[in-house]
């Protein structure tokens, strides 16, 4: 049985362990189908409720996916594995367009704000884990941005917070509604969890309402939306694809929403959000890494008092806080407006707009609203990522975003000048042939 690996057991926890030791070792490789529940159980002389269980315990540990009628499948990857590991050699020859980081010569000399930060009183055991004057500056932003109030945490970054939100609801087993193409760390972090991502299809305005309601209507018990620099496709909320969203979430009042607004600071597009639709548990998260830094490992969020009480009182016992060197250097950039971000914002469309404006002009369907990336869809990633390094292109697979929305290439634009973008739209076209279109994003 599965090429010679035999399947072995007689108790659920017998059999998912060997399972999960075949897939250790390699013999039952990414993408294997395992055996019908009634088949494996005939196999094994046992009932199949105990194979049913052992099923449930490997795709609570991220070991397997679950699709119904459709079976289950060895994950296309170890749990544990992040998909930034899939990466594309860069030769000496190549440009890289594919780390997804912004444009060094736009992030802000952090020497003054460190010397300002480094002047105040050393932070003691015992002293309120948030720094009063980022504090000011995050309640600032979120009340500007008509986000109901609510007390405001300090973690170690966007992926960090979510993980600790999910956390506070969210047990094993259960399935969380994200986009796809999505945020590739997200999408292993979910599996790392125990929990099970639900697909949602999106275009330029976001997450498509009838889609997110599908996914909420078979039981995704939290959903996160990136509301602008969506990565990869950098999707931008619009205020009419905002309200047909919160729509769809008020008929769902007990799901976690959670919303990743990690493009404020350096993108000009409006905010538009969710809160407030009637989510019972609800929080919104801004990070300091694309503006001021990827190193500045530090995020604010806001959300009702039990989320965001579980979450800070869960920092309380692990970490305890976020470095106040580091709180106070984010908030010095921040009153300072060391980065200004209609400056920065502008820099970022005008190299966004230049790449999709040449590639338009070849015939080349892309996509690319807000923040530093520009989504293609190409017909076969494998050949048009090979095809680009002959050119001397680097480019991001779209196999480390997509759960089950079709191929795409993505492209980070964040430090591409105007004269490159034409010669990447040309390279493009060359390898993509004539009409050089591929599959759509939705």
């Amino acid at each position: 049985m599965l090429g010679g690996y035999p399947l072995k057991g007689r108790r659920a926890s017998e059999i998912a362990a060997h399972i999960e030791q075949g897939v250790s070792s390699g013999q039952l490789a990414p993408g294997t189908a395992l055996p019908p529940l009634r088949d494996l159980a005939t196999e094994l002389g046992v009932n199949p409720n105990t194979v049913a269980a052992a099923y449930r315990l490997l795709r609570d540990r991220g070991v397997i996916e679950t699709a119904g009628r459709k079976g289950s499948r060895i994950l296309p990857r170890p749990a544990l594995t992040p998909r930034d590991q899939i990466r594309v050699p860069v030769p000496p020859h190549a440009r890289d367009l594919s780390a997804g980081n912004p444009d060094p010569a736009l992030l802000p000399d952090l020497a003054p704000a460190l010397a300002e930060a480094a002047r105040a009183e050393p932070v003691l055991y015992g002293h309120p884990a948030v720094d009063p004057g980022l504090l000011a500056l995050a309640c600032a932003s979120f009340e500007a941005d008509g986000l109901p109030g609510g007390p405001i945490a300090i973690a170690s970054g966007s992926l960090d917070t979510i993980e600790r939100i999910l956390g506070t609801r969210l047990r094993p087993g259960d399935a969380v509604a994200v986009e796809d193409p999505g945020w590739g760390s997200l999408l292993d972090l979910l599996p790392a969890m125990g929990l099970r991502p639900a697909p949602v299809r999106l275009d330029d305005e976001g997450p498509l309402p009838d889609s997110l309601a599908a996914a909420l209507a078979e039981g995704a018990r939290a959903v996160v939306v990136t509301s602008r620099a969506q990565n990869p496709t950098g999707a931008a909320l619009t205020a009419a694809r905002a309200e047909a969203l919160r729509a769809v979430l008020a008929e769902h009042p007990g799901v976690l929403l959670i919303e990743d607004d990690h493009g404020h600071g350096m993108v000009d597009q409006p905010y538009h959000p969710l809160a407030g639709a009637g989510s019972r548990h609800w929080a919104v998260v801004r990070s300091a890494a694309k503006a001021y830094g990827p190193d500045l490992r530090l995020s604010v969020a806001v959300g009702d008092e039990d989320t965001i009480g579980r979450v800070s009182g869960r920092l309380r016992l692990g970490a305890g806080w976020v470095s106040h060197l580091l709180q106070r250097t984010v908030a010095e950039l921040w009153r300072t407006d060391a980065a200004p971000v209609a400056r920065v914002a502008a820099v970022y469309r005008a190299r966004r707009d230049a790449l999709l404006g040449e590639l338009a002009a070849r015939g080349i369907e892309a996509h690319g609203e807000s923040g530093l990336n520009v989504w293609v869809p190409v017909p076969d990633e494998t050949s048009a990522l090979a095809a680009l390094v002959q050119r001397g292109w680097v480019a991001a697979p779209g196999a480390r975003y997509r759960i089950q929305s079709p191929p795409g290439i993505r492209i980070t634009t964040a430090g591409l000048e105007p004269a490159d973008a034409r010669q990447l739209a040309e390279d493009l076209a060359a390898v993509l042939g004539a009409g050089g279109v591929g599959s759509r994003l939705v």
